[in-house]
């Protein structure tokens, strides 16, 4: 049984983490390497970093917040936002990043993923994806970009087959509708995507109790969840550590990674 992984993911707007509901109202959490110190100390087994701003700025990565973050923390490190080519890429991955996160970009020039993966295999390529539930495609969940802000008209699942056969070694589906809710994931988007792709699934969006995260691992087989609002959300009435949620998993049987003391 393959071991399951709790991800954070730093939305970053200006070298802070901040954390959205429903993709909006931002409010500030911490600076970057603050926090990427502070939760790698608690053993998090993965981060995600998304400049989340620089697509639709139309500007490169922060890079140097990259730099900032790569130097705390010595787990998988995955980033994304403002990625447009090869170039970028190699500025991220020489920054210190693991894996390479392509979303709005891979939409508008979906052979960036293809260009990727040739270059630094398909394992440093996550295809990370704003989905909606609206209806409107034949699954009913559609892609957005640029933060959410634009609707695509592309259904989400027809979306991801593209991107695995394209490249992606991984994908991240983002529940705007759930983003920031605390009220669970959208499971039903998850069994969806892995009956159309055989890469890995990361669930993001809704985690605010322990047992949003048994739910996961045990109705699907997605390979992570992003917890970021568990850990540290102002909004909640209290966050969680990540050895919390890890004694909790083990002991229901879940596959998680064991804290080392």
């Amino acid at each position: 049984m393959l071991t399951k992984r709790l991800i954070a993911c730093f939305d970053i707007v200006n070298g802070n983490v901040t954390k959205a509901y429903k993709f909006q109202d931002n409010i500030y959490v911490s600076p970057a390497e603050v926090l990427a110190e502070r939760i790698y100390k608690e053993q998090i087994d993965e981060l995600i970093f998304y400049d989340i701003t620089a697509s639709w700025e139309n500007r490169p990565i922060d890079i140097e917040t990259v730099r900032k973050v790569a130097k705390c923390v010595f787990v998988g490190f995955t980033v994304g936002g403002g990625i447009r080519n090869l170039d970028d890429m190699y500025s991220a991955l020489k920054a210190g990043a693991e894996k390479i996160s392509i979303d709005s970009m891979a939409v508008r020039n979906p052979k960036i993923i293809t260009d990727g993966a040739k270059a630094f295999g398909s394992q440093c390529m996550l295809l990370s994806t704003q989905v909606k539930l609206t209806g409107r495609t034949k699954s009913g969940y559609e892609v957005f970009i640029d933060g959410a802000r634009t609707a695509t008209g592309m259904d989400a699942i027809e979306w991801i087959r593209q991107g695995q056969e394209l490249g992606a070694g991984e994908v991240c589906l983002n529940s705007i509708d759930m983003d920031g809710t605390m009220e669970g994931y959208d499971l039903n988007l998850i069994k969806l995507a892995e009956k159309a792709v055989s890469i890995p699934i990361i669930a993001s969006g809704g985690a605010g109790r322990s047992e949003h995260l048994k739910s996961l691992f045990e109705s699907t087989d997605a390979s992570a969840g992003i917890i970021s609002s568990m850990l540290y959300s102002p909004r909640m009435d209290r966050n969680y550590s990540v050895l919390e949620l890890k004694e909790y998993l083990l002991a229901n049987g879940i596959n998680a990674r064991s804290s080392l003391n």
